[in-house]
C-alpha cells in the first residue's frame, strides 16, 4: 500500500483559513465553511475521477481543494499533486497554501528539469507551461498516481492548443479536480475535462458537480455586497475624416458610437477620469473611516493610461499610487506589498486575474474598455472577498449599457455554453422599435475600423448617473459634487446587505421628493415671476451647506474655514446676506474642488 507523503495533515487542512490566503470571514475561523464541508462530502461520497466545483470569487476554493488533496494523499489514492493555474503569481500562492497543510509543491519547477525534486510532493504549473510540453507532463502524470487540480479551469480553453495540451498531459491522472469562479467563457471553446448537457433550448452547457454562487455567498456573509456607481457625461471627439462628433455616454447609441464615447471618457486628458477618480477617492475616505486599511484599485486599459491615472490619483489624494503592469519586473511583489500595506490606491493593467487576492480592496474604478462577461466578473471578483461582517464594496463604472447590464446580473448563475446563443437581432425579435433601429444601424455602420485609427478625444465631461445594487437602480442623477452624488458617496463603509438596500431606497425617496419640490417651486416662480425667489435661494443655501459639510469631512477643514475661503474666492458677504448668484458661484467653486480643480 502506498504511504502518504510525510507531513500531510487533514487536520491542518481543516484548520486552514476558509478563505486562504486571506483572513477568514467573520465567524468562520478554524473550521471549514458550510459549503466547503458539503462540497468535500459530495466529493468523498462520489469518489469521481473528474469533479467540477464552481464557487464565487472569495469563497475559498483553495481551502476546499487542499482538504480534498490531503484526504486523497492520506488514503493513498494518489501520491502526487499537480496544480495548474493561470499565472506565475498564483503558483507561489498555491505553494504557500499547500505548505500550511504539509503538502510540498514546487512553484519554481521548469519544464527543462524533467522531474521535480525528491523533497516535493508535486508541482505548481501554469497553463502556458503545460501547453509548451504536454508530453513531458503526461509522462510525469503517468509515473505516479496523481491528483491534478485545475485552478480556474476555463483557461484551459484560452487557445485550441492549450485545451489539447491539457487533455494530453492529464488524461492519465488518477483524479482531476477542476475549480472555477467564472465557469463561462466569451467563446464556445470546450473546457477540458468538463461535462456538458443540453438545456431546454438545446444549448450544451457545462455541468458542475457542486456550485456555490455569489447570491449564496452573500446570504452567508462570505462575500461583500457590491454597490455600482455609474457616471455618464457629454463626450466630444474627432474622427479620422476630421469630423467632430458629440454624444452623451449612456444614451442609446450604435455600437460604434458607444465604443467611441467610452474611449473618449477614459482619456486621462479629459475631465471624466479626474472627476470619477476624485469621487472614488472620496468614497474610499468614507470607507476608511470604518475600515482603516481599505484600499482602492483602478483597472486600466494599457500602461500609458495606468501611469496617467496614477498621476491624477496622486493629485487628488495626496498619496502616490502603486502601479502594476504585467510587463514590469516585480509586479507580483508589488501586489503582495500592497496587499499587506495601507496604501490607498493600486492601478493595474491585466493584473486582476482570478485568485490574485488583495482582501482589503473595497473601492474600484473600472477604467478599461474590456467588456467581456468573463473579464468583468474577474474584475468585480477582486472586491468581493469579505473579512468581517458589514464590509461593502463600491465599484465606479462608465454608464455604458453593456457594463450596466453585467452589473445588474452579478447574482445570475452562468454556465459555459458550447453552442452559440442567438441574439434578439439574429432571431429577428426586438423589445421595442428603437431596439430594431439600433440593430439595423449596427448591421450597416462599420465606422469603428475606419474611425478608431485616427481617433482623437477632444472633451469629456462627467456627471453622476445612478447607483446599481441587487438588480435595482437608485438615484436621480446630478452634477459632480452635487448633493445627489454626495448622498451616495457618503454611505457608511460598514453595512449589512439588507441595510444597503434600505439606505439606498431611503436616499432615492429623498431625492425624488426634492425633485418634486424643485418642480413645484419652479411652477410657483413662473406664476409669481415678479416676486423675489426666496425659495430658490433657500434651496441653494441648503445645497451649499451640504457641500461644505462634505468637503470639510473630506479635507479635515473646519466648516467656518471653508465658508471663509469661499467668500474670499467668490466675493460677497456671509451666506445669510449673500445674493442668490453669489451662493451659486460658491456652489460651483466647491464642486470643482471635489474633482481636484482648486
Amino acid at each position: 500500500t502506498p504511504t502518504q507523503p510525510a507531513g500531510v495533515s487533514t487536520a491542518a487542512a481543516e484548520q486552514l483559513s476558509p478563505a486562504y490566503p486571506a483572513r477568514a470571514a467573520w465567524g468562520t475561523a478554524s473550521r471549514l465553511r458550510a459549503w466547503q464541508a458539503q462540497a468535500v462530502r459530495a466529493y468523498t461520497e462520489a469518489a469521481p475521477r473528474d469533479f467540477l466545483a464552481v464557487a464565487t470569487p472569495g469563497a475559498g476554493k483553495t481551502t476546499f481543494a487542499l482538504r480534498v488533496a490531503t484526504e486523497l494523499l492520506a488514503e493513498g489514492v494518489v501520491r502526487r499533486i499537480t496544480v495548474v493555474c493561470p499565472t506565475e503569481h498564483l503558483k507561489s500562492q498555491w505553494a504557500d497554501a499547500a505548505a500550511r497543510v504539509g503538502v510540498r509543491l514546487d512553484p519554481h519547477f521548469r519544464n527543462a528539469q524533467g522531474r521535480h525534486g525528491a523533497g516535493f510532493d508535486g508541482v505548481a504549473l501554469t497553463y502556458a507551461q503545460v501547453a509548451a510540453n504536454a508530453a513531458l507532463h503526461r509522462a510525469r502524470t503517468s509515473a505516479e498516481p496523481t491528483l491534478v487540480i485545475l485552478d480556474e479551469v476555463h483557461h484551459g480553453g484560452d487557445a485550441l492548443s492549450w485545451g489539447d495540451a491539457v487533455r494530453e498531459a492529464f488524461e492519465p491522472a488518477r483524479r482531476r479536480l477542476a475549480l472555477t469562479g467564472t465557469p463561462f467563457r466569451s467563446d464556445t471553446a470546450p473546457i477540458p475535462f468538463v461535462s456538458y448537457a443540453p438545456d431546454r433550448d438545446g444549448v450544451r452547457r457545462s455541468v458542475a458537480d457542486y456550485t456555490y454562487g455569489y447570491g449564496d455567498a452573500l446570504r452567508d456573509g462570505v462575500v461583500r455586497p457590491v454597490i455600482f456607481l455609474s457616471y455618464s457625461g457629454q463626450m466630444r471627439w474627432r474622427t479620422k475624416a476630421g469630423d467632430e462628433v458629440s454624444a452623451r455616454l449612456g444614451e442609446p447609441l450604435t455600437k460604434d458610437m458607444t465604443a467611441q464615447a467610452w474611449r473618449t471618457a477614459l482619456d486621462p486628458a479629459g475631465e471624466w477620469v479626474p472627476s470619477v477618480l476624485a469621487a472614488a477617492d472620496q468614497r474610499l475616505s468614507e470607507v476608511r473611516r470604518s475600515v482603516p486599511d481599505a484600499g482602492g484599485l483602478v483597472i486600466a486599459t494599457d500602461q500609458t493610461a495606468a501611469r496617467a491615472y496614477a498621476r491624477i490619483l496622486h493629485q487628488v489624494s495626496g498619496e502616490a499610487a502603486v502601479v502594476v503592469v504585467s510587463d514590469d519586473d516585480g509586479a507580483s511583489g508589488r501586489i503582495e506589498e500592497f496587499a499587506t500595506g495601507t496604501q490607498r490606491w493600486l492601478v493595474a493593467v491585466r493584473m486582476v486575474s482570478e485568485g490574485v487576492d488583495v482582501p482589503r480592496l473595497a473601492v474600484g474604478v473600472y477604467a478599461t474598455a474590456a467588456a467581456t462577461p468573463l473579464f468583468f466578473a474577474q474584475a468585480v471578483g477582486r472586491f468581493v472577498r469579505a473579512r468581517r461582517r458589514g464590509e461593502t464594496a463600491s465599484v465606479f463604472l462608465p454608464s455604458v449599457p453593456h457594463l450596466l447590464e453585467l452589473a445588474n446580473q452579478l447574482e445570475v448563475e452562468r454556465d459555459h455554453a458550447l453552442d452559440r446563443v442567438l441574439t434578439a437581432e439574429e432571431k429577428g425579435t426586438f423589445y421595442t422599435p428603437e431596439d430594431a433601429e439600433l440593430a439595423a444601424a449596427n448591421r450597416t455602420e462599420q465606422a469603428s475600423d475606419a474611425l478608431l485609427p485616427g481617433f482623437e478625444a477632444l472633451d469629456a465631461q462627467a456627471s453622476f448617473d445612478k447607483v446599481l445594487y441587487d438588480g435595482g437602480e437608485f438615484g436621480t442623477g446630478g452634477e459632480v459634487g452635487s448633493v445627489e452624488e454626495q448622498d451616495f458617496l457618503g454611505l457608511p463603509g460598514l453595512l449589512e446587505p439588507d441595510q444597503v438596500s434600505t439606505l439606498l431606497q431611503a436616499r432615492q425617496a429623498e431625492q425624488v421628493k426634492a425633485q418634486r419640490r424643485q418642480a413645484d417651486g419652479a411652477a410657483q416662480r413662473k406664476e409669481n415671476s415678479g416676486v423675489d425667489d426666496h425659495r430658490r435661494r433657500a434651496a441653494l443655501r441648503k445645497e451649499l451647506s451640504s457641500l461644505v459639510s462634505a468637503w470639510a469631512r473630506r479635507s479635515g477643514t473646519p466648516h467656518g474655514v471653508v465658508h471663509t475661503e469661499l467668500r474670499e474666492r467668490c466675493g460677497g458677504p456671509e451666506v445669510a446676506l449673500a445674493r442668490t448668484e453669489e451662493i451659486e458661484a460658491r456652489i460651483e467653486l466647491v464642486r470643482r474642488w471635489f474633482v481636484g480643480r482648486r
